[in-house]
């Protein structure tokens, strides 16, 4: 029997990543070692994990026309991932991010506009058919809208046979209060290291312990803090944690947390328990930390 497809829905952009050998100081003239156009957005960058470790997917989002999009696109299709619910604005701008990588501590800075790419809706979602699918991931965005969307699937999960149920995840990345809705919904919760030191915490461990509350009843929440790993906090209370892998070298830190999130949610979604579904992200994600953009991961 066929595997059903992992949904991620989210941002495609593209990213213009100069390599430079340390950040520059402000107002001075940088020669860049290296610079490239790459695919981006968290949900797409998940969506090129997923398919680069076998999995079957798809990317719901946003698109403007123009040359940037037909570049994402086709890269989409290179990682042949399922583009059914891409949703055109013919005119909106496409959206973009430069990002500054520096050799020599393995940073990224990003400086990203968007000028009026709506996100998708919950009218947009009412056009997916959810029995293709067995996981559907968020990346937090218009988190009133996804609100509407999740509901629509748990909706869906209490007419349906266990077998057939979709499971769902958010990431919580921004540290911004209108996405803190999003912590109520999902089985599985991926906070950010960003969003956690918000809230006063000062490691993973912390984190998943002091958000444990804001998630629903049965639920997972999942933070990775960098090279000092990740942890985990399940419906059964017992903390999970996972140490870093970092790469001998570390050569390109844009989309780790795009990739453990991929890994993290694969793994469950073939039914791994969850310390090693934790094990695997961190695995990969150290993997891809080492190698310019996601191609070398496996």
């Amino acid at each position: 029997m066929e595997e059903k497809r992992i949904l991620c829905i989210g941002l495609v952009c593209l990213d213009i990543i100069s390599v430079v050998d340390r950040y520059p100081a402000e107002d001075t003239d940088t020669r860049c070692l290296s610079q490239r156009w790459q695919r981006g957005g968290n949900a797409s960058n998940s969506c090129t994990v997923l398919s680069l470790l076998g999995a079957p997917c798809a990317f719901m989002g946003s698109l403007a026309p123009g040359h940037a999009a037909d570049f994402v696109l086709a890269d989409l299709r290179r990682y042949a991932v399922e583009l059914t619910h891409l949703v055109s604005h013919p005119e909106s701008s496409f959206p973009t991010s430069i990002v500054i990588s520096s050799a020599s501590r393995g940073t990224r800075t990003i400086l990203h506009t968007n000028r009026n790419l709506p996100d998708v809706t919950a009218q947009d979602f009412e056009q997916v058919n959810l029995t293709q699918y067995k996981w559907i991931h968020w990346e937090g965005r218009n988190a009133a809208e996804q609100v509407k969307m999740i509901q629509r699937v748990e909706e869906h999960n209490r007419t349906c046979p266990a077998h057939q149920r979709v499971s769902t995840s958010v990431e919580v990345e921004k540290p911004r209060e209108e996405l803190y809705q999003l912590f109520g919904y999902g089985d599985v919760v991926f906070v950010s290291k960003d969003v956690a030191k918000d809230f006063g915490f000062h490691s993973a461990p912390e984190a998943v312990k002091g958000l444990h509350s804001r998630v629903r009843p049965g639920a997972t929440v999942i933070c990775a803090w960098a090279e000092a790993g990740a942890d985990a906090l399940g419906p059964d209370g017992e903390l999970v944690h996972s140490d870093a892998f970092p790469p001998e070298t570390i050569v390109d830190t844009l989309g780790a947390g795009d990739t453990f999130n991929a890994a993290v949610l694969l793994a469950l979604s073939r039914g791994q328990r969850l310390q090693k579904a934790l094990t695997f992200g961190c695995q990969v994600a150290g993997r891809k930390c080492g190698v310019h953009g996601y191609d070398g991961i496996v």
